[in-house]
This record gives structure tokens, sequence and C-alpha cells, in this order.
């Protein structure tokens, strides 16, 4: 096979910005007089398909240009093949992004990490449930947040920002705890009501909410985060604590870090990277240094 590098293209990434950065990114690739092979998909299931058809070429890189999701959406195959994975965020959070320090918003520096990167052994997160196992890269949620994002996904009307408000408003005035059942890498399992729980390889989703604060994404550990049940008001007021990071210092909300944890509740709703992956109960659990992203030199801009 001649050396090359493939690119995987989701164009209707962060409305549109996707088809946009594929065409940066090529074209800075080619500047630089390199071989470069362009797969675009139109679905997840299109997408998924010609992740195995570029890398059954062998490439010397990947480029993945889209959100968190286009790539958690192909983690299977990339971590099967064991080639480096550079990312280009075109999607509307890229979490994943902000926490390896890559660029956003220049597709064209982004890109450049194909020529002059650094490789960085990133842990995946598994969740499991009756319905099968699923790997992600950022944040799986469960309870509040999970449900809001279910009930955005669910309505219709409005469209953008202001559909996620609605369905903001909405679970709050139907918020109550969640009876929640906990078993932490192997401890009997104890029943823990709250608000909400978080399992995350990184400390951010949601486009930079740092639910997660601290969370690095190589250590070998995912770390969990404990809402307490909460009223309608407390919860609006740990809100602004969330959005800096500081919630953790809260008497309300418990953090360890772990390899594993199982959680079931009635009524549960499971998500990891944006996407629903089950309900009732799962198991998360974490395989370190599974993936390989290319990243900024240390020092570099």
């Amino acid at each position: 096979m001649s050396e090359h590098i493939a690119v995987l293209a989701n164009p209707y990434a962060g409305k549109g910005r996707g088809e946009r950065a594929t065409e940066t990114a090529v074209r800075l690739l080619r500047e630089h007089g390199v071989d470069v092979r362009t797969y675009a998909g139109v679905s997840a299931t299109d997408t998924a398909q010609l992740a195995v058809a570029a890398l059954a070429d062998e490439p010397r890189v990947l480029v993945v240009v889209g959100g968190d999701g286009t790539l958690s959406g192909v983690l299977d195959t990339v971590c099967d093949a064991a080639v480096p994975i550079v990312l280009v965020p075109a999607g509307t959070g890229n979490d994943l992004a902000r926490a390896l320090g890559l660029p956003r918003g220049d597709a064209r520096a982004a890109a450049e990490l194909a020529l002059r990167g650094v490789p960085r052994a990133i842990d995946v997160g598994v969740v499991r449930t009756a319905e099968g196992s699923r790997r992600f890269l950022t944040i799986a949620a469960l309870g509040f947040d999970a449900k809001v994002s279910d009930r955005t996904n669910r309505l219709r009307w409005p469209h953008g920002a202001p559909r996620y408000y609605l369905a903001l408003l909405i679970e709050l005035l139907r918020l109550k705890p969640m009876d929640f059942t906990l078993a932490v890498d192997g401890e009997p399992a104890r029943r823990s009501p709250g608000t909400l729980i978080a399992a995350g390889s990184t400390s951010s989703y949601g486009g930079g909410m740092p639910i997660c604060a601290g969370a690095v994404p190589d250590d070998g550990f995912l770390d969990i985060v404990h809402v307490a049940p909460l009223g309608r008001l407390r919860l609006l007021r740990l809100f602004p604590l969330l959005l800096r990071g500081t919630h953790l210092a809260r008497g309300e909300v418990a953090h360890r870090r772990a390899q594993s944890v199982t959680v079931s509740a009635p009524g549960l709703v499971v998500y990891a990277d944006g996407e629903r992956i089950g309900e009732d109960e799962c198991t998360i659990s974490v395989i370190p240094g599974a993936l390989t992203m290319m990243v900024p030199k240390e020092g570099d801009d």
C-alpha cells in the first residue's frame, strides 16, 4: 500500500461546519504533498462502514472531521485498527478536543496535527446494558442530565438552543430523586438516591460543562460524580458552581475515581457522548490507553 492519510468526514456535523472543515483539512494536507483519500458519510451507519473501508487501506493516520459523536460512532473500528487519529473538531460540543487541547474553530491547525502532532494514548469508556455494549470518549450521564438530553431529542419544536432550555424546564418541573443502587469496583452494592451520576474519562460534556472537573483522559480511571437528591431551587443554585467546575467541594456532591461502576434505578436513562445507550441498569468501565490520538507538542499553541 502507498503511504497516505485518510480523511473520514461527517459533512453534516455542526450544522454544516463539517463540510467546510473537511475542505480546509484536505487542502492543508495536499499543500504539504500528502496523498489524501477522502471518505464522506451521509449517516452514522454509512460513516461506520466507511471507517472500515478507510482503515482497510492502512493509512498512516486517520483524520476524523466532525464532533465527538462522529468519532464515538466508529470507536470499535478505530480502536481495533490501532491507527493514530487526528480529530478536526466540527461538532457542537467538541468536549474531547477541549480535554486534549486540540485546536477548536481552526480546521487548518487541527489537520496539521497529522503532520506534526505527537501520539497520546487515551482511555476509552465502555457502557454495558441489556441492549449490548457501547464505547465512549467523554462522559456517561445518568439521571437528571440524561433525562434532559432524552427530552431534547424527543422534542420537535423549537429548534436550536431554545429546545434544550424547554427540555430543561420540563425536567425541572418533573424533578424527583432517582433511587440509584451503586456498586463501585466490585464493592457491595448500596442504595444511594440522587439527582444524577456522571462517569467520565474527560472533565466536561455539553460543550464545556465540567461535571467531572479534574478528570484526566489517560490515567486509567473514571471520575464518578454523584449529586445527592436536590429540590429545584437547590439544583438551580448548583448550576453556576458546575459551570465553574467548583461544585465538587459541595457537601451534596460526592466524587471518587474508579475503574468500574454498576448503576441501576427505576426509570434510569443512560447517555454517553450525547447518545442514548440504554436504560434501567448499566455497568460503566474503562479501557486504559485504548485509542491513540495525535495532539499538539508540549508548548505548541
